[in-house]
């Protein structure tokens, strides 16, 4: 189950991720550089959590 865990915790940092995008936004002097790096970051994460989903669904085979 370490996977999960790994999971779990990269869910976590990229809804942390999407509240800190959302606050930057609502800024009325937002870092729009601040928010693309972030956004960048936050879509590295999603990639990563994907490719553990699609690993962790896969069959063993024996």
């Amino acid at each position: 189950m370490a996977i999960q865990a790994h999971l779990a915790e990269l869910e976590k940092r990229h809804e942390a991720l999407e509240r800190e995008i959302q606050t930057e936004m609502l800024r009325p002097s937002g870092d729009d550089l601040k928010v693309v790096t972030l956004k960048r970051k936050k879509l590295m994460l999603k990639e990563e959590i994907e490719r553990l989903r699609h690993k962790s669904a896969k069959p063993v085979l024996h």
